[in-house]
């Protein structure tokens, strides 16, 4: 058995000069000078907007004090525990 060289397809745009171009040498890298691209819409001063910027995140009203609505959510949960508690320290002191 005979070792073969691999064959070649022909290219199939006919040129037989070089003619592809890789992405490293069609896009260059920038200089410490230059280290963005140009925008491509041409505009040069600073034109896209942060959402964070557009809408903001809505504030408490003045009239909320810090911890109000946590106090009541707090109060909610504890009322029935405290409930329950109070029944079983009654029934514990009738048995005695």
């Amino acid at each position: 058995m005979t070792e073969r060289e691999p064959r070649v397809p022909a290219d199939p745009s006919g040129i037989d000069e070089p003619h592809d171009v890789l992405a490293a040498e069609e896009f260059g890298i920038g200089t410490r000078e230059v280290t963005y691209p140009p925008d491509p819409s041409g505009i040069q001063e600073p034109h896209d907007v942060l959402a964070a910027e557009e809408f903001p995140m809505p504030a408490p009203d003045a009239g909320d004090e810090p911890g109000g609505p946590r106090l009541a959510s707090a109060l909610r949960t504890l009322a029935p525990l405290l409930i329950v508690a109070i029944i079983v320290l009654v029934v514990l002191r009738r048995r005695a």
